[in-house]
């Protein structure tokens, strides 16, 4: 029960002259946290620091039951605020205390707590649920797949509403202890370290970890039979590889990819500085998705992606976003060039290291060998829009950017940046305009103009302009003041095709 405080009228004043506006006046936290591509992705009004989620799921009913204790820090005075949430609620507490709640829009869990919070007070937040994940639609769809054997969750830009409340956005990072137990028989796979596992009366118990900051959308579920294999790196770090049973003609490929894992995350050390994690895997269940998915420490690929052979093009890509999408995660999701540019330019790196086709023959190939009145042009990779959020552009465009920078401030001050964007933003966010700014401050050039060339035009650069970057084959030879006949044209790469069809795979469903 709120108690109303009666004070005579000058002390009246002079309490409110002391007590800072945002304590006397506790306001409704926001909806979203304000991205313009996904207005009501996330919530204002307080972060997260830990998820403790506590599940029980049978995949014959697709019943999940859950819950969620959220430990988190208010960032103003609430007199309610709002989780991301799609199931059925049964119960919140809000420091122990029951709370009333209401469910508005499509995944707006709304929460009034008993009495307004003061800004800067630790809370713990509990919510009981219950539901059949892949009943539930938030746009006409579902992030929960069931699968022969069970079930899992990986998508992005959302998939968390579907199995714990969250402020779901990368902006708000927190660590995880995800316990789940599933009938006898069966196994589960998650982020981070499975810590230990136990049984009675006909169901098994799964203890994951990840105590490392994460991104809602990049926390991973799966549920089902899987081959596991376990081993360490030299630095003891621990490496969990998971395939479904029924995967067919594709499990050899898909082990064949998968299990280099640890050896290309070391070859990426090298590049992007330390791994910024403390477990490393991927899994690979059976279903019928195309695309792969970043999920931290253990990304998520979808059996499609080893239909053709061994793919370490793909296993390259995912993994190089454990440091460009997981440790530096994008500000907002038009950012998405900070995630998607450089892991393609990663895969660019490893045709080079395999001799398959320099990183600037693979520029000068995206750039002679798509026309001007290509669509592809008309996207811009800073800001692509939500509708084209994962479109070829954002990679490929994406990555001949990155080419661009790399022949203007030379291969030292490149590879610096790279380093120095993971070390001075780790566990963070960056937007576009960070990154340039960075670059710009750590080469000691000016690079708008650059960026403003390959990232925010709608047009192909010409190749005058595109030379100047020392892209095109084209503008190579006018560079020697030489009149052509006809303009050489880039050589395919023999990466090329494999690069592609990685590239297939990271189409994602939303």
């Amino acid at each position: 029960m709120r108690h109303r405080l009666i004070v005579p009228a000058a002390a009246a004043a002079s309490l409110l002259l002391a007590i800072p506006a945002s304590a006397a006046e506790p306001t409704q936290g926001a909806p979203g946290v304000g991205d313009s591509y996904y207005p009501t992705a996330g919530n204002g009004g307080y972060h997260v620091s830990h998820y403790d989620l506590r599940l029980k799921y049978q995949p014959q009913t697709d019943k999940l039951e859950g819950t969620a204790t959220l430990t988190a820090t208010t960032t103003q005075a609430l007199s309610r605020f709002n989780l991301d949430f799609a199931l059925d609620v049964s119960e919140v507490t809000v420091n122990g205390k029951p709370t009333f709640f209401a469910k508005s829009g499509d995944h707006e869990l709304e929460i009034t707590p008993s009495a307004p919070l003061p800004e800067g007070k630790q809370i713990t937040v509990v919510v009981r649920y219950s539901g059949t994940p892949s009943q539930v639609k938030i746009g006409g769809y579902s992030a929960w797949q069931r699968t022969p054997d069970g079930a899992v969750v990986a998508n992005e830009p959302e998939a968390a509403a579907w199995w714990f409340p969250s402020n779901d956005h990368p902006r708000d990072k927190a660590t995880y202890d995800i316990s789940i137990a599933v009938p006898d028989g069966l196994q589960t796979v998650s982020n981070g370290e499975l810590k230990s596992q136990s049984s009675k009366l006909g169901w098994t118990r799964y203890n994951w970890r990840a105590t490392k900051p994460q991104a809602s959308y990049l926390t991973t579920l799966a549920i089902g039979k899987f081959d596991i294999t376990t081993d360490k790196t030299a630095d003891g770090l621990p490496v969990l590889n998971a395939y479904s049973k029924d995967l067919g003609d594709n499990l050899a490929s898909a082990k064949a990819s998968v299990e280099r894992s640890a050896e290309i995350i070391e070859w990426e050390s090298k590049i992007f500085g330390p791994y910024p994690f403390n477990a490393i895997g991927g899994y690979v269940p059976n279903v019928k998705t195309g695309y792969a998915l970043e999920t931290q420490t253990r990304p998520y690929y979808s059996p499609s992606g080893f239909a053709n052979g061994a793919n370490t093009s793909l296993i390259v890509h995912e993994l190089a976003h454990q440091w460009f999408g997981d440790n530096v995660s994008v500000k907002n999701w038009r950012d998405i060039w900070v995630n998607e540019g450089f892991a393609t330019y990663a895969q660019w790196l490893w045709s080079d290291k395999e001799g398959e086709g320099t990183t600037q023959e693979l520029a000068d190939y995206t750039y002679d060998g798509i026309p001007a009145d290509n669509a592809f042009w008309k996207v811009k990779p800073g800001d692509p829009g939500a509708d084209n959020q994962f479109h070829a552009a954002v990679y490929q465009r994406g990555a001949v950017a990155l080419q661009a920078l790399r022949n203007n401030v030379g291969d030292k001050a490149f590879f610096a940046i790279l380093k120095g964007w993971q070390t001075d933003n780790k566990f963070g966010n960056g937007s576009v305009q960070d990154f340039v700014a960075y670059a710009e401050k750590a080469s000691g050039k000016q690079l708008k103009s650059l960026f403003d060339t390959w990232l925010f035009t709608d047009s192909k650069p010409s190749a005058t302009v595109a030379a100047k970057d020392g892209i095109g084959k084209a503008g190579k030879s006018a560079k020697s003041g030489k009149a052509l006949a006809a303009p050489a044209k880039a050589a395919e790469p023999k990466s090329w095709k494999k690069i592609q069809a990685a590239q297939n795979g990271h189409g994602h469903q939303h």
